[in-house]
């Protein structure tokens, strides 16, 4: 068994203290307290000396980086529930395992999803926002009129993306009095297909034309890139809404934002951004005429969800320098 004191693990941003802290019980551990993204050469850097990386998401671990990692680095242990942020197969050629850490963020981000599905439609954001601002002194109280929105309850909701946040999200929809749709890569068990009398899709453009509200809850992959394009946005009804907390290069943004200002969808929750962290200028000033929602990619942040990230990178790290196959193992071709 290796000496875990003597392994060299080097995390990229900063975790929640609990984690820091177990980690340099554990290992020799390199954390980086300023909390800002590495640039290119300080990551090469830290993976010339590491035997262990803990990226982020934030973090591109592309077949360059990788190629220039010294020898000693054997363990890419990602702080991430998807891996698109490292080339799995350009690791596994160099003799690099890497580890994500699943199954941790699917209860946060579908809480998430449906304040989204709920605050679009219902203009909460607008209504914080205006007692919050300098006409707020001018309020005469309720009016029959006044800050309509849109009811939720009764509404058709289509989910693209069936997995885990995708059926999370489908639960809640349903307790909400939405009726649930979804499109998948194939049907979900009968089982789970009957608790949440959901009806499947094969075809996204026919969905897509039937539900008043999308909510885009696929990982990213070159499959999904620009899934929800410009021919598909086109589809959706003009009273309709969009939410999407996965990940931003799956809709095509310019093509959402010209629907927003041209009326054709009624409105966007965007969680996620396809130049993060750059916001595009046409979107915030979408969000301050009451035509979209935008978060700062905090669909899975609570401390609850970190913590239990970082307990994975741990059992990872631990369970891979003692011989054994880590848990949360990404094998090639399957990122």
């Amino acid at each position: 068994m290796t000496n875990r004191k003597t392994t060299a693990v080097f995390v990229t941003r900063k975790l929640p203290d609990p984690v820091e802290a177990r980690m340099s019980e554990l290992f020799d551990t390199t954390c980086n307290h300023d909390d800002r993204p590495l640039s290119r050469a300080e990551l090469a850097a830290a993976m010339q000396q590491a035997d262990v990386l803990v990226p982020t998401l934030t973090d591109q671990i592309d077949a360059g980086l990788i190629e220039e990692a010294g020898p000693q680095l054997k363990l890419i242990a990602s702080f991430s529930n998807g891996i698109d942020n490292v080339d799995v197969d350009a690791a596994a050629k160099k003799g690099i395992t890497v580890t994500n850490t699943p199954n941790v963020l699917t209860e946060d981000t579908a809480d998430m999803t449906m304040a989204l599905v709920l605050s679009v439609p219902r203009r909460l954001a607008e209504g914080a926002h205006f007692l919050a601002g300098p006409d707020a002194e001018g309020w005469q109280g309720w009016s029959p009129t006044w800050m309509l929105g849109r009811r939720i309850w009764g509404k058709r909701i289509g989910i693209v993306g069936m997995g885990r946040i995708g059926t999370a999200v489908a639960r809640r929809a349903k307790a909400f009095g939405l009726s649930v749709h979804y499109h998948n890569r194939g049907r979900i068990n009968p089982e789970t297909e009957a608790e949440l009398e959901a009806t499947y899709w094969d075809s996204l453009d026919q969905m897509l034309a039937r539900v008043d509200i999308v909510s885009v809850n696929c990982p990213s992959t070159p499959a999904t890139y620009h899934l929800i394009s410009a021919r598909r946005l086109a589809l959706i009804r003009p009273e309709a809404y969009i939410v999407n907390t996965s990940r931003g290069d799956v809709i095509d943004e310019e093509a959402l934002i010209r629907c927003l200002e041209e009326d054709r969808i009624a409105g966007a929750g965007l969680d996620v951004f396809e130049n993060e962290p750059d916001v595009n200028p046409r979107l915030i000033a979408l969000a301050r005429k009451g035509k979209a929602v935008l978060l700062p990619h905090m669909g899975s942040a609570t401390l609850e969800s970190r913590i239990d990230m970082g307990d994975k990178v741990i059992i990872n790290i631990r369970t891979f320098f003692d011989g054994h196959r880590p848990p949360n193992r990404v094998l090639p071709g399957r990122a």
